[in-house]
């Protein structure tokens, strides 16, 4: 996850209490966190509103597949986990491993062998046992190829046993193990079909974060795109599809944590003439060089240009335009109406990417208590 991506941030996934393989007391709310948000310090964060937090991003060596822990992040870690476990709602805290930035080879090295898999795992026990961390959250975008998933089903389970074993000759609670997803268990980015080993997630990992997100953007900059539509009435490129397929997949449910997006996805428009979802776009628009925004930058941004503002029904998404200016975002009524719609399914909860995206806690806000409902 770039800043953007799934899981570029400090995956701050924020969840009620969950023992363990599952078993919850309540939803699954999550944010990941980006510890590159240098004006947006943990302490920031309303602990209110999450059960989880992620911090985002921590990289193996990709030699050794070891965590090596300079004396600065050191200090971010430890901060991390010793602020948001300190909050008068505390919450538990997971660093994510890995990112959209990070790409996947180093993971498919360490994920072909016994040894290197062994390597990576102890390591990532012993950082997360030092710092204080509640759990572990591997960010992998995405598998390459069949036997890279095949590879990840093994990890996952050489995963689960060293954590019951550490547990064991400590005395601590087990350390949580999630990982992010792409958001369906077939992974279609390119001609190489493969598919996530559905059956070792539901005996090995606690939940999935399915990035339910990145649907259209910069990579297609010929028209503009929802950036994580509820429906897409023209594919199957949709959040309804994602997370019905988990299911269809016999996922167990309560391990399916819906992703939800604080950014929004930006483009130029052609002609402002034309600026419906699909309309032709020839650049980025506002926004970083990957034309992606805050929530709170898109917020800020409509209100300064007066930009006219669509609730897109049919999507369930929202979109706002100023001259050649499109950006695609969700606002609080998409997200509630995503939210009623993962409760339909029984899954295990939703999570947000980033947490520092936000307006003064509003979509959180919403969210949160849209679940407990």
């Amino acid at each position: 996850m770039e800043f953007f991506k799934p899981h570029t941030l400090v995956l701050v996934i924020l969840s009620l209490t969950m023992n363990s393989m599952g078993s919850s007391h309540g939803p699954n709310k999550g944010g990941y966190w980006p510890s590159w948000a240098t004006d947006f310090p943990p302490s920031a964060i309303d602990t209110t509103l999450f059960t989880h937090v992620y911090y985002a991003f921590l990289t193996p060596n990709n030699i050794t597949f070891k965590f090596e822990i300079d004396d600065d992040t050191a200090l971010l870690l430890k901060n991390f986990t010793t602020t948001l476990h300190k909050k008068t709602s505390p919450v538990k805290t997971l660093f994510s491993i890995g990112g959209g930035s990070f790409g996947s080879g180093t993971f498919s090295r360490m994920a072909l062998g016994h040894d290197s898999r062994k390597s990576f795992i102890l390591s990532a026990i012993e950082v997360a046992r030092k710092f204080d961390f509640d759990g572990v959250d591997l960010d992998w975008e995405f598998p390459q190829t069949p036997s890279d998933m095949v590879n990840f089903g093994h990890l996952l389970h050489e995963w689960r046993v060293a954590i019951k074993k550490e547990a064991k000759s400590t005395g601590k609670p087990q350390l949580l193990l999630s990982a992010a997803t792409y958001f369906k268990p077939e992974v279609t980015l390119d001609d190489v079909y493969r598919k996530y080993p559905v059956e070792s997630i539901n005996k090995n990992l606690d939940w999935i974060n399915a990035m339910c997100y990145d649907y259209h953007g910069s990579w297609d900059l010929s028209a503009t795109g929802t950036l994580a539509a509820l429906y897409d009435p023209n594919s199957n490129v949709s959040t309804s599809y994602g997370l019905q397929s988990w299911i269809k997949a016999k996922i167990h449910r309560e391990k399916l944590v819906m992703g939800l997006p604080l950014y929004g996805a930006t483009w130029q428009l052609k002609d402002p003439a034309l600026y419906g979802i699909g309309a032709p776009a020839v650049n980025v628009g506002p926004g970083d060089d990957q034309g992606q925004m805050l929530y709170a930058e898109v917020k800020k941004f409509n209100a300064q240009n007066n930009a006219t503002v669509v609730f897109d029904l049919p999507t369930v998404s929202y979109y706002s335009v100023a001259g050649t200016s499109w950006i695609g975002y969700d606002d609080v009524r998409s997200i509630k109406l995503k939210i009623e719609y993962a409760q339909s399914l029984k899954i295990g909860g939703y999570f947000f990417w980033a947490v520092n995206g936000d307006q003064e806690w509003k979509i959180s806000r919403h969210a949160s208590e849209t679940w407990s409902i």
